[in-house]
């Protein structure tokens, strides 16, 4: 069977509490690279070095800013279209995860191909009650990671999973 549509969304969104946590790191890498640089503005402004262009030298405050003015409007974006984007879906037997933000990732992972599943969190999801969810196989191509759940559903679905794919194995002998 072959389709000519488009692909259905997945049924389920992450937490919208994936927003705060997106927020974070993006304003976590802002000011990262905004402290970069200014180190490498003030560095440069008053070195004197004969290979940097003096119109630089002179003007190294023009390095923060153009950080700035690149950096803000995508860093701010960003959280906002992941959130838009990152669903996912137990249906059957097959997981639908669907993520990204420049570039689009659709997976299906079957679960009687599922040898793992394993639920992590960084202090930051931690911290806001989120978990990620990793759905590995015995491929890496047919492996899927889920951001952004909400702890509970992220527990519940791997509780989930982990039983379906053990019942699929013990089918199968």
């Amino acid at each position: 069977m072959t389709s000519t549509g488009p692909l259905r969304d997945p049924a389920n969104r992450v937490s919208p509490k994936a927003v705060r946590l997106w927020l974070l790191e993006a304003l976590i890498a802002f000011v990262l690279f905004l402290g970069g640089a200014l180190l490498v503005s003030r560095w440069v402004g008053g070195s004197g070095w004969s290979w940097v262009p003096d119109w630089f030298a002179a003007n190294s405050w023009l390095l923060p800013l153009a950080v700035v003015l690149v950096l803000l409007p995508f860093l701010a974006a960003e959280p906002f279209v992941r959130y838009a984007v990152h669903r996912w879906e137990l249906a059957d037997d097959i997981v639908y995860a669907r993520s990204g933000f420049l570039t689009r990732e659709w997976v299906f992972v079957p679960v009687s191909r599922i040898q793992t599943v394993d639920k992590g969190q960084g202090w930051l999801e931690r911290m806001l009650g989120l978990a990620t969810l990793e759905i590995r196989t015995a491929s890496h191509a047919g492996s899927s990671t889920i951001k952004g759940l909400d702890h509970l559903v992220a527990a519940a679905l791997a509780e989930q999973l982990a039983h379906r794919a053990e019942e699929l194995r013990d089918d199968a002998t």
